[in-house]
């Protein structure tokens, strides 16, 4: 079973690299740290990354199952929640954050215990935060994150979006002691080492974020954003049989990486020939991962 009702599982997940904060990217178009998970909620597809539904679409069908969802499993508030995360996600990819804000609002009061939609009101405000200069919008999001992480503390695309804020307000220590926080409570986990990673490469520190993804494959040899992400900081040091190696191996694991496919063809097409190491191409990307209240008390902070 699949779920789309986080921002996380539409592709709005904000990084670090974006100056205007989440941007709404649907399925995997990116490639190496943001190639996103999609979480598991309410109905099933083939591949909800690169489902051809509509957003409305899909919330209608959500919305006409409700009442036997209800009969069934006595669960009105949790499927009403899901919902109005269904269609806020829909609204926010049409630049209606308010409105977004406003379901994502009911979706918490419906079910206050799922993480679901503190993730997505603090993506939505984390956006409009940066996007409008709201100052007040990030500390809510601020708050949100970590209101998400109390309900879920391994919710991966809630403490990316938590060390994307810390490190736009100029918290970059934070950042980095909420990640290392975060692998230390979950030693069996390769995403904390792929965020570290991230973070370091966009410190400059190229080498200590390869060390990082390395520990990464070591947890999860299969684990394809460690592999892309691995791939291009390799290409980019100039060992393009190593890059290969690795995106070759990321593909098999996920093969709907169009940037990471484009790129492989070059590297043979301008390699294998002749043996002379590629240079041409730029290798793939790493882009990936209001205005009211947040209810409830403050979280405990992580950093």
């Amino acid at each position: 079973m699949r779920k789309l009702s986080c921002l996380a599982c539409m592709g709005l997940i904000p990084s670090a690299a974006r100056n205007a904060g989440s941007e709404p990217v649907v399925g995997e178009l990116l490639t190496g740290y943001s190639c996103l998970r999609v979480a598991p909620v309410l109905f099933e597809t083939t591949d909800l990354c690169r489902s051809r539904e509509t957003a409305s679409a899909r919330a209608a069908w959500v919305i006409g199952g409700v009442l036997l969802v209800c009969v069934l499993s006595n669960g009105c508030s949790n499927i009403q929640s899901q919902a109005a995360n269904v269609e806020g996600v829909r609204l926010y990819q049409q630049g209606n954050y308010q409105q977004a804000s406003d379901l994502f609002h009911q979706a918490i009061a419906q079910n206050p215990q799922s993480p679901e939609g503190y993730y997505n009101l603090a993506a939505s405000l984390h956006k409009t935060g940066t996007l409008y200069n709201r100052p007040n919008d990030l500390q809510q999001a601020e708050i949100l994150y970590n209101q998400c992480l109390e309900r879920n503390p391994n919710h991966a695309e809630c403490y990316r979006g938590l060390a994307v804020l810390l490190t736009e307000t100029n918290r970059k220590q934070e950042a980095f002691n909420l990640l290392n926080h975060w692998a230390g409570n979950s030693p069996k986990s390769a995403e904390p080492r792929i965020e570290i990673a991230r973070l370091l490469e966009e410190s400059g520190q190229a080498e200590q974020a390869k060390a990082q993804l390395v520990d990464a494959l070591t947890i999860d040899p299969h684990n394809a954003r460690a592999l892309t992400a691995l791939g291009r900081l390799r290409d980019q040091s100039g060992d393009p049989q190593q890059a290969l190696a690795n995106y070759k191996r990321s593909l098999t694991e996920n093969r709907f990486q169009p940037e990471v496919s484009a790129r492989v063809a070059q590297l043979q097409g301008v390699a294998a020939p002749t043996g002379v190491p590629a240079t041409a191409g730029p290798a793939p990307s790493t882009a990936p991962a209001e205005t009211r209240t947040a209810n409830g008390s403050q979280p405990a902070v992580r950093y």
